[in-house]
């Protein structure tokens, strides 16, 4: 079956980013010239994706807004001669059919993915974080739909972890299957050290079947006190076959300051209008 929804997780506090997420979502936070999940949205709709939940929280009416129409500032910049740029604010809400919704309370991943089951219904659907931005040749999500559509069987993205970060994500045990793809039998959430199974750990990046809400739903709370989308794809691969896809791509972790000024910096030197002027002003620091 062809996945046609995405859901994208974006409820979270942005604690990280205090003082800054104290008023503005840490997902509106800018990288160059536009909010971090414009690039998170982008590549779904890259990767075939046509329709879009995003998951919110309170004080969050600014994604909202975003995806929207700007009817009085598109009028404002026709009447200035500025097509190109009314152009664009609008292809901005024409991306994609893209739905909101709000997580009541939080309590873990896994308990925002479950928000999302009306939503999806019995299709499968990929699912991007929304503190995770990924830049690559092939957007990953592509990357993961491709295992999917010949698989049929859910996906994670993957990616090798040193021991001294693997404790903040998860740990896998797997066995590979063929170049970049490896069959995941056990999952580990943010382990000890004398836990880890796997330098292998999940970045971001998902395709699920509708299976799994009937994983979190029988879900005691786990790492956190939350209900772990990790402990529901342990349970997933109980059952049925779940694969890793090592993906080809840098990913960037907008949700801390380094990995935001990190991307900020990596994307700055790519832009079309700033980039070579950027790069000149770093030599000459």
């Amino acid at each position: 079956m062809k996945v046609k929804k995405a859901v994208i997780p974006a409820a979270g506090f942005g604690t990280r980013m205090l003082p800054a997420t104290k008023a503005i979502p840490k997902e509106m936070l800018p990288l160059v010239d536009r909010p971090s999940i414009h690039y998170i949205v982008e590549e779904a709709v890259k990767s075939g994706i046509s329709e879009i939940l995003i998951i919110t929280s309170r004080g969050k009416e600014e994604l909202c807004d975003y995806f929207d129409y700007s009817p009085e500032l598109e009028a404002k910049l026709r009447a200035s001669g500025r097509e190109e740029e009314a152009d664009a604010l609008r292809a901005i809400a024409d991306m994609a059919d893209i739905t909101f919704i709000r997580q009541k309370e939080q309590h873990g991943l896994g308990h925002a993915i479950l928000c999302a089951k009306a939503f999806t219904g019995s299709e499968p659907f990929a699912v991007l974080l929304g503190d995770d931005v990924m830049v690559g040749k092939t957007p990953v999500t592509r990357q993961l739909l491709d295992v999917y559509e010949k698989t049929g069987c859910a996906t994670v993205g993957v990616s090798y972890v040193p021991n001294d970060q693997i404790s903040k994500y998860c740990s896998l045990d797997v066995t590979p299957v063929e170049e970049r793809v490896m069959e995941v039998h056990k999952l580990i959430e943010k382990p000890r050290l004398d836990q880890i199974m796997s330098n292998y750990a999940i970045l971001g990046r998902y395709v699920l079947t509708p299976e799994i809400y009937n994983m979190l739903e029988h879900l005691s709370a786990g790492y956190g006190g939350e209900i772990q989308l990790t402990d529901g794809l342990n349970a997933l691969c109980q059952t049925q076959k779940l694969l890793g896809v090592e993906y080809e791509g840098v990913r960037y972790d907008t949700g801390n300051l380094r990995g935001y000024l990190h991307a900020t910096v990596q994307i700055a030197l790519q832009h079309p209008e700033v980039g070579d002027w950027f790069r000149d002003y770093l030599k000459n620091l």
